[in-house]
C-alpha cells in the first residue's frame, strides 16, 4: 500500500464508521452543508439592469461540491435550509436530477431561501450579488448537526461561507470540526472568503481557527494573500502546519498539496493548472475541491488528485453555469485532456503517468 493510499484508508476505515465497514450502505459516504441559492442571470451578456431576461439556476459552494461528487458515482447528500417557496423546491429538484442525496434539507416557513445575481464581465467574467440575509440557511445552528447522518460518513464538505452566515452557522461548523474525530469521520473545508459576506478583520482568525480543526483544507493563494497575509503556498503551509491535507491553489499557475502522511513525513506535490480560455471564474474552485476529493477518497495518487481538481475546473471556467446536472462534467473531459497540463513537481513521489482524461474516466466508473 502506497503513502497515498494509506492516507485514503485513513478517510474510509476510522473505527466506528459503518459506511466504511458495509454495516448500512443506505447512508451517503459523503454529505456536503451549508447554502444553495436561487442564481439568476442574465440570458445574454447585457448587464442585468437593462436585460429583460434571466436564467434561474441553483449554485451554493457546498451544493456544488455535492453535484460534481455524485456526477463522479459517490453517494453524497446536501444537508441544509431552503425557504417553502418556488425557490427552494427549484434547488432541491435541481439537486435530485443531479443524483445528490436531499433527505436532510429542511424547509423552513419562517425564511426565505437565498438569492444571487450574476452580472456578466468580458474582463473579469462576472461580478455576483448576494440576497441572502436572514435567509432560511443563516438559521442552521448546531441542532441541526443532530439531525444528519455525519456520524456514518466518510467525509463532511463545508467552506468557509457557512460561518459568515451567523453566528449559529459559525458555530455548527466549529460543533463538526470539534467532533469529527470522536465520530470516526473526517471534515474537508474550502476556506472560501467572501469579502461581501464578513470582513476581514473577522474573518482572517476565525477562517484560520476553523481551517487548523480540518483534515482536508482547500483555499487560494490569493485569499490567502487577503485574510492572512501570505504571499507564497509555503506561507499557508507555515500558518497551517498540521492540516493533513493541505491544497493551495494559485490560480492560472499551480496548486500545490502539502501532505501529512499517517507516518509522519511530510510531502509537498506541485502540478501546474491547465490551461483554458475563460468564460466566467464562478464554481471553479468548487469543481476543482470536487475532483480533488473524490481522487482522495479513492486512494489516488497527490499528482493524480490535483489533475482531477484541475479538470474539472477547467469545464466550470469554460461555464457559465456552476454545474448541470447530466452535462458538465463528463462532457468536458476531451478539452480537459487536452490542456497541455504540465508535468508535476514532487518531493518524494514518483511521476504521475496518468493523463488528465483517463484519470477522469477511470473515476467515471468508481462507485465508492
Amino acid at each position: 500500500m502506497t503513502d497515498e493510499q494509506a492516507g485514503a484508508q485513513a478517510l474510509q476505515e476510522e473505527p466506528g464508521n459503518p459506511v466504511a465497514s458495509g454495516a448500512d450502505q443506505g447512508e451517503p459516504q459523503v454529505v456536503c452543508f451549508g447554502e444553495t441559492m436561487g442564481m439568476f442571470t442574465p440570458t445574454s451578456t447585457t448587464s442585468p439592469d437593462i436585460a429583460e431576461s434571466f436564467h434561474l439556476g441553483v449554485g451554493g459552494a457546498e451544493s456544488n461540491v455535492a453535484a460534481h461528487l455524485a456526477e463522479l458515482g459517490h453517494h453524497v447528500a446536501w444537508a441544509g435550509n431552503v425557504g417553502q417557496d418556488p425557490i427552494g423546491t427549484k434547488i432541491i429538484s435541481t439537486l435530485d436530477c443531479g443524483g445528490v442525496d436531499t433527505r436532510w434539507v429542511n424547509r423552513t416557513a419562517v425564511s426565505p431561501t437565498g438569492l444571487y445575481l450574476k452580472e456578466p464581465d468580458t474582463g473579469t467574467g462576472a461580478h455576483v450579488f448576494y440576497y441572502r440575509a436572514g435567509s432560511a440557511a443563516s438559521e442552521l445552528g448546531v441542532a441541526d448537526a443532530g439531525a444528519w447522518p455525519l456520524q456514518s460518513a466518510h467525509l463532511i464538505h463545508t467552506s468557509g461561507i457557512t460561518p459568515s452566515l451567523s453566528p449559529s452557522c459559525s458555530a455548527l461548523v466549529e460543533h463538526v470540526l470539534d467532533h469529527a474525530a470522536e465520530w470516526g469521520t473526517s471534515v474537508s473545508f474550502d476556506v472560501n472568503y467572501r469579502s461581501k459576506l464578513w470582513p476581514v478583520s473577522v474573518a482572517g482568525p476565525r477562517l484560520r481557527e476553523l481551517a487548523g480543526k480540518a483534515t482536508v483544507v482547500l483555499v487560494g493563494l490569493d485569499e490567502a494573500a487577503t485574510i492572512w497575509g501570505c504571499v507564497t503556498s509555503d506561507d499557508v503551509r507555515t500558518l497551517l502546519p498540521d492540516v493533513p491535507y493541505l491544497v493551495v491553489k494559485d490560480g492560472a499557475v499551480d496548486a500545490t498539496e502539502y501532505a501529512l502522511l499517517p507516518d509522519g513525513t511530510r510531502r509537498t506535490t506541485v502540478v501546474p493548472a491547465h490551461k483554458v480560455e475563460v468564460v466566467e471564474p464562478v464554481g471553479a474552485g468548487d469543481a476543482f475541491a470536487a475532483g480533488y476529493l473524490s481522487a482522495l477518497m479513492n486512494g489516488e495518487s497527490s499528482e493524480v488528485r490535483l489533475n482531477h481538481g484541475h479538470s474539472l475546473a477547467a469545464w466550470a471556467l469554460g461555464s457559465r453555469e456552476d454545474f448541470r446536472p447530466g452535462h458538465g462534467l463528463f462532457a468536458a473531459t476531451p478539452a480537459a485532456a487536452g490542456s497541455g497540463a504540465g508535468s508535476p513537481a514532487a518531493v518524494g513521489n514518483a511521476p504521475d503517468t496518468h493523463d488528465s482524461h483517463s484519470d477522469l474516466t477511470d473515476l467515471r466508473r468508481l462507485t465508492v
